[in-house]
């Protein structure tokens, strides 16, 4: 049976993947006490990588599709540390974010708005969180977007 947050991610048309495998010499997440550290999901979806650079070859709504698809990352990972209860996330206490960006694109914050509108849509008042959102001028892998973070599971 699936839980509350699994119907209502139905609800909106969305599906979590498998949690993603790291993609270097480290683990994908990290939990202490009741905060779990969640390592940076890139921009990939069902269809593949999703790259880019913001004020070069992609546009808004692109940056924050990207993000969206890294906050669904993210919550897999979240199920995989919960043993695959998702109802044990308690609230989202803090996204960082990264985007690959042009050297005169500032908008970085709209960008990752991506994954916190989404985020605040699915779990109302326990998704709003403290936040940071910063250019790049390059991702691992070409892609548009990476976000971290840290939440609070019981």
């Amino acid at each position: 049976m699936t839980g509350h947050i699994e119907r209502k991610l139905a609800a909106l048309g969305e599906t979590l993947p498998g949690a993603p495998a790291p993609a270097a010499n480290y683990v994908p997440f990290v939990k202490v006490g009741d905060l779990l550290f969640v390592s940076g999901q890139i921009s990939k979806g069902p269809d593949g990588l999703i790259i880019g650079q913001l004020g070069a070859d992609m546009d808004m709504a692109a940056g924050q599709k990207a993000a969206k698809v890294c906050a669904l990352n993210l919550l897999a990972q979240v199920k995989a540390a919960c043993n695959g209860d998702l109802d044990r996330l308690v609230r989202v206490v803090k996204l960082g974010g990264f985007v690959n960006a042009t050297a005169d694109f500032t908008d970085h914050p709209a960008v990752i708005n991506g994954a916190s509108d989404f985020i605040g849509e699915l779990l109302g008042e326990s998704g709003q969180h403290a936040r940071a959102a910063v250019g790049s001028s390059s991702l691992p892998f070409g892609v548009a977007v990476e976000i971290e973070a840290i939440f609070q599971v019981r």
